[in-house]
């Protein structure tokens, strides 16, 4: 066998079948083996990348995710007793990068021979790979070294995979099993034997690891569950508490929207947990409808009330019993403001009915105040007329005829109607000070009597006592009471004496 080459024209030598090596050149070659970096992105064994299959999301069931009925925005308060949102759920891990193949002398586990052979060293001795015919051995053995760096790839791939838990367990296991066979007889340089060990390392833990992953999805669906159960939990709450209609709708519309996102959980448990849900989100439509209906109910009843008082007020609206009426509009307003409003817009329309009714009623009241002020002014005037001539009366001259004409002038001042409240004091003061006038006029023209001195008086009575006692005496016919009331009468008459001598004095 010649080891000779033309440039360009290497002869291709057969491979031996004993030893299952084949023969390169660079023409026919074998293809060019993948860097470390392009191994990363392709599995070998599989042809691409193995990703991680989505698991279906638990759609809830159409017909129960209509949301609940809005409520009218007017009657929205501020909300303060929805939860915050949970955080989103978290999402798989991507497919790791295996590590770099380290880089290793070919030569500290190949040779090649004088004729083009190529060897492994192997644990069990030399086995002949190949043969390289197309130049240096070096070249040959570099060649061939990528073939075990591409093996190398595929494992550390699978490792990685493994240890992160992003593919199939079982698959994996099988692609280890498969390298660890073929590894020992692969047509590479490198430490096979090592390389096979860690296929056959993948191979033991293959389960543990498939327990591992096992392990965590199951804790991932008991978060995504927990999640869920949370939700339920919050919607049922805002179904048996929540008043904050607005509020509280919306946030079961975000439940709604977060339930989506959850995703990993079994169709069992999954429709389990959205029929909790629904339940809640319809009792509390069913709660907030019977809010909103025994609402609309107390504001007909409100209307109602109202228009009866519109009613009332309309019918006093045209009475001229000023006082009274007066008296009964305000009570109509108290009863007004009793009434609970019927709301915004309908309140105002009802309000400007019930004002209107008492308006006409307090115009045509300020219309009569005014009518009668104007009355009571004149009626004013005309008084102080007939007291400017009372005022003018000299009882001096002619003191009857004074008293005539003031007698005159006070019918004609009775006749008058009312004056103003204000007024009214000052012409009662001055229509008295008239009368005062004639009437001490009258009493200065009677001649003057002095006075009885009050012991005269009083000794005169006492004479005159005596007598009676003396006369009840003589008619009972008892000598003694006789004569003690003739000895007191002649007392009585001697001190009698004497104080009239003294009066005269």
């Amino acid at each position: 066998m010649s080891s000779t080459e033309n440039a360009g024209t290497p002869s291709q030598l057969p491979q031996p079948e004993s030893t299952g090596s084949e023969a390169v050149t660079p023409d026919a070659g074998t293809p060019a083996a993948a860097t470390p970096g392009d191994a990363a992105l392709a599995d070998p064994a599989a042809g691409t990348a193995e990703q991680p299959p989505a698991e279906p999301a638990a759609e809830p069931p159409a017909a129960a995710e209509k949301p609940a009925a809005e409520e009218p925005a007017a009657l929205e308060a501020p909300a303060g007793d929805v939860p915050a949102a949970e955080p989103a759920a978290p999402q798989p891990s991507p497919v790791p990068s295996p590590p770099a193949a380290p880089v290793s002398d070919p030569a500290q586990w190949g040779r090649v021979d004088a004729d083009g052979t190529v060897y492994v060293r192997t644990a069990d001795g030399e086995r002949a790979v190949g043969s390289w015919q197309a130049g240096e051995p070096a070249a040959g053995l570099a060649h061939y070294a990528r073939r075990y760096d591409d093996l190398a790839t595929e494992v550390g791939l699978l490792e990685a995979r493994l240890r992160a838990h992003t593919g199939n367990p079982t698959e994996i296991k099988a692609k280890a099993q498969a390298l660890a066979e073929s590894i020992p007889t692969a047509t590479a340089v490198g430490d096979l034997d090592g390389l096979a060990a860690r296929a056959r390392a993948m191979v033991g833990t293959a389960d543990s690891a498939a327990a591992e992953s096992r392990a965590e999805k199951a804790a991932q669906r008991a978060a995504q569950v927990a999640r869920k159960e949370a939700l339920a939990a919050e919607a049922e709450q805002i179904a048996a508490e929540s008043t904050s209609w607005k509020a509280a709708g919306d946030r079961l519309k975000a439940i709604v929207e977060e339930w989506k996102t959850i995703r990993g959980i079994d169709r069992k448990t999954d429709e389990a947990l959205w029929s909790r849900f629904a339940a809640a989100r319809d009792a509390f439509g069913r709660r907030r409808g019977a809010h909103f209906a025994a609402l609309d109910a107390q504001r007909g009843e409100a209307r109602a009330a109202k228009q009866e008082l519109i009613a009332e007020a309309q019918r006093l609206s045209t009475s001229t019993d000023w006082g009274a009426t007066s008296a009964a509009m305000r009570t109509l307003m108290d009863r007004w403001k009793a009434v609970p409003r019927t709301g915004r817009d309908g309140d105002d329309d009802l309000w400007k009915q019930f004002r209107a009714a008492q308006d006409v009623f307090f115009s045509a009241r300020a219309e009569s105040d005014k009518t009668r002020n104007a009355e009571q002014l004149a009626n004013q005037q005309a008084k102080e007329q007939l007291l400017a001539e009372a005022e003018k009366l000299d009882p001096s001259g002619d003191l009857r005829g004074a008293q005539n004409l003031l007698r005159k002038l006070q019918e004609r001042y009775d006749a008058i109607g009312h004056v103003p409240r204000g007024a009214m004091r000052q012409l009662e003061d001055r229509m008295q000070a008239v009368e005062q006038k004639i009437r001490g006029a009258a009493d200065n023209s009677r001649p003057r009597v002095a006075p009885e001195n009050p012991m005269v008086t009083s000794m005169r009575q006492a004479v005159t006592k005596a007598e009676e006692q003396l006369a009840k005496a003589e008619a009972a016919g008892n000598a003694r009471r006789i004569e003690e009331a003739r000895a007191n009468l002649a007392t009585r008459r001697e001190w009698l004496a004497e104080a009239e001598k003294s009066a005269r004095r």
